[in-house]
């Protein structure tokens, strides 16, 4: 027997729940329905909102042959000989088939420029769906011959008319009374995936199949499925969303946000070198010399993290989050160095001033290489003015300390060193 989110799967666009802003009165594909005519597509959108049946009900209202694949086990062979039959079958009839790949973004660059020809002939209307952002999983070429929409997730009402829906229309669930009386856990387990949230209501059910009478209520549920599934994926677009979120979190100093999406993370199973090393970049990105401190002790937690594990590395991973999190914040000399960057695309290869090269041979030396270096230590405070930069971009600054009591410390010295030259 089929799953239930199998065998509850909309046959018509009007049982279709979710995705309004695309299907409603007023929505793009709404209009495009009314005319007839499609063009390649690519539905953009997390796990479990209607992207597969979406498609479905698109080929049937347009009255289109439909061809599926999967990338996850379909070859470029595979994707021809669907292409040819679809063309077949398109010289019968005026209206190409739809073909839906269902998780492009697992295609290769060379499947997906298989894919070109015909969707460029119009043999076909491709229909792909994705959990992944498709401008860095979707080759530049099929993207632009496509129209990108993006599927929102299903909010809490969406969810609970999915559940009234099946209880009332699946005919397996109809020989049982299903009284829904508490949702909460139903809704928690699915993370917002609709096949999560049906197929975990299939196994409550026949969990109680005795029952003539059965109420759903939370204490049930959690019974019945012990195990809470997050909405993580370290290979997906939450992976990113998760730990973008994260980062800013640290950087905005509230230690509270990052150590819940930590926790997230934690829960979710991601790496945890992967976290431990973005932590030791945003020491130096966000907090630089405003508390140099900071890439110390991410440092530290990076290699304490790979040598214990977990569940005790949670502790580090916690301890290095709140820090840094509760830091005072520079990005001064992240910007520095991309400024100094630039100018050397810019500029190219200045040459060196003579006083600052090398001199190893007799030669180097005749060509004053060397000549009129002052050594800083030298002098009384280990310091002499003289030009460092090549002639072309001397005076140029590119690091200027932030606003915190560290770096205050540093501009005093560099402006007692250096007077007006660089503006300290």
């Amino acid at each position: 027997m089929q799953p239930l989110a199998e065998r509850v799967r909309p046959t018509q666009l009007e049982d279709y729940i979710g995705q309004q802003h695309l299907i409603g009165a007023n929505g793009p594909l709404s209009r495009a329905l009314d005319q007839k005519v499609i063009p390649s597509l690519i539905f953009w959108g997390p796990p479990g909102v209607g992207k597969t049946s979406l498609a479905l009900l698109l080929s049937k209202s347009l009255n289109r042959p439909f061809y599926q694949l999967s990338a996850i086990n379909s070859g470029v062979k595979d994707i021809r000989e669907v292409i040819e039959k679809a063309g077949n079958q398109g010289l019968f009839s005026q209206k190409p088939p739809i073909l839906f790949i269902d998780e492009i973004h697992r295609f290769s660059k060379s499947q997906q420029d298989s894919l070109l020809g015909a969707v460029e002939k119009g043999s076909i209307t491709l229909v792909g769906a994705t959990t992944e952002n498709p401008s860095f999983e979707v080759i530049s070429a099929l993207l632009s011959r496509c129209q990108v929409y993006v599927l929102k997730p299903l909010d809490k009402t969406d969810l609970l008319q999915l559940l009234e829906q099946a209880i009332k229309r699946d005919v397996y669930l109809q020989n049982q009374t299903i009284i829904l009386q508490e949702t909460d856990a139903l809704l928690r387990i699915s993370g917002g995936d609709a096949r999560k949230l049906l197929n975990a209501l299939e196994i409550v059910v026949n969990a109680q199949s005795q029952e003539t009478v059965i109420t759903i209520t939370d204490e049930l549920v959690q019974a019945c499925i012990q195990q809470n599934l997050a909405l993580y994926d370290k290979q997906g677009e939450q992976h990113y969303d998760i730990i973008s979120a994260f980062i800013k979190s640290i950087r905005g100093s509230d230690p509270n946000a990052a150590l819940y999406y930590l926790a997230r993370m934690l829960k979710g199973g991601e790496d945890l070198l992967f976290i431990a090393r973005r932590l030791i970049i945003l020491a130096s990105e966000d907090i630089g010399n405003a508390n140099p401190n900071a890439l110390l002790l991410a440092n530290a937690c990076f290699e304490s993290v790979n040598k214990i594990g977990m569940p005790e590395a949670r502790i580090i991973l916690g301890q290095c989050v709140t820090y840094l999190a509760s830091s005072p914040k520079s990005n001064a000399a992240y910007e520095a160095i991309d400024k100094a960057l630039e100018m050397v695309e810019k500029t190219g290869d200045l040459p060196v001033p003579l006083p600052l090269r090398n001199a190893p041979t007799q030669l180097m030396k005749q060509l004053d290489y060397g000549k009129a270096y002052a050594y800083a230590h030298a002098y009384e405070t280990n310091f002499v003015e003289q030009e460092f930069m090549p002639d072309a971009i001397a005076g140029h600054t590119f690091y200027v300390p932030g606003a915190n009591s560290n770096e205050a410390k540093l501009r005093q010295y560099l402006k007692q060193c250096w007077k007006e030259k660089y503006g300290y």
